[in-house]
């Protein structure tokens, strides 16, 4: 069950997309109304976890009967920490989207976070393995929106009309607990595991019947790994449809300019220094990542 000042501090950090949003301000909300000082708390330790890259222990064995809404706070709590220290809030992930990923964690539903700038890496530059805690990779299909989206009854046709561009991306995904043993509650506590992202030039508009779009993912030229659009919840516009209904629950929704990482179509593979990873498909550039 949310509460208005859930969705004042939700509010507030999708407002950080606004560059006018003063660096600190969205930190504001952290002692306004409704204060949980213990998943404020636990939004301290996955930040200083983030900071050090020293895993903290997982949130799941110290309150083992937290809920979702519990944990969904704890991650706005760590988004404010960041913006109050310059990030801006550029878009949102949604995890766990594909039969290979829940497999491969254990978990049987999707789950969403929070991108900030600093997440983004282009191709003109090395992603700096020491940054992360227990980096993993994944090949995606993402969105760019050209219009606003909210409400509990948006349709994928509506969807389908919004999207002003559709790209592949590579997503680092890294869990500030690690993975051994992780839940669904200490992923979205965790931000979805957001760690970076590195997206592919973008095709205008959306591209059609992307769940018959092949990706196949390569660490060093070898392929090593692949799957089509459709393993992201049959189409990967279903994947923005549940993330648009989830908002709406949280009494927000998705807004132009928005960057939306609709989820892997493979299990997730271990990051390595030194490597070269590259997504492509027929119809999209491809995405590259270099590691260093």
């Amino acid at each position: 069950m949310r509460t208005d000042n859930d969705a004042a501090l939700l509010e507030t950090l999708l407002a950080s997309t606004e560059p006018r949003l003063r660096p600190g301000s969205a930190g504001l909300h952290l002692s306004d109304g409704d204060v949980r000082p213990w998943e404020q708390e636990e939004a301290r330790r996955l930040r200083r976890a983030e900071t050090t890259r020293e895993p903290a222990p997982l949130l799941s064995h110290r309150h083992p009967k937290i809920s979702l809404g519990n944990a969904y706070r704890i991650q706005w709590h760590g988004v404010a920490l960041r913006v109050a220290d310059g990030a801006r809030v550029v878009g949102h992930k949604v995890g766990l989207t594909s039969a290979a990923m829940q497999e491969q964690f254990g978990i049987d539903q999707p789950d969403s976070g929070l991108l900030l700038d600093y997440m983004a890496v282009t191709e003109d530059r090395a992603l700096q393995l020491g940054d992360l805690v227990a980096p993993r990779v994944e090949g995606e299909l993402a969105f760019r929106l050209g219009a606003d989206l909210s409400g509990a009854d948006v349709g994928e046709s509506a969807i389908r009309s919004a999207v002003a561009e559709t790209f592949l991306v590579l997503e680092v995904i890294d869990s500030r607990y690690g993975f051994e043993g992780l839940t669904l509650a200490d992923s979205v506590a965790d931000n979805a595991a957001c760690g970076r992202f590195a997206p592919g030039a973008a095709v205008p508009g959306l591209v059609p019947d992307l769940g018959e779009e092949h990706l196949t993912l390569r660490v060093d030229g070898a392929v090593a790994a692949s799957g089509f659009g459709r393993a992201i919840l049959g189409d990967p516009i279903r994947s923005v449809a549940w993330l648009v209904h989830r908002l709406a629950a949280f009494g927000t929704g998705l807004r132009a300019g928005d960057v939306v990482l609709a989820g892997a179509v493979h299990a997730s593979l271990p990051l390595g220094g030194g490597q070269t990873v590259a997504v492509s498909s027929p119809r999209l550039p491809q995405a590259v990542l270099h590691v260093a």
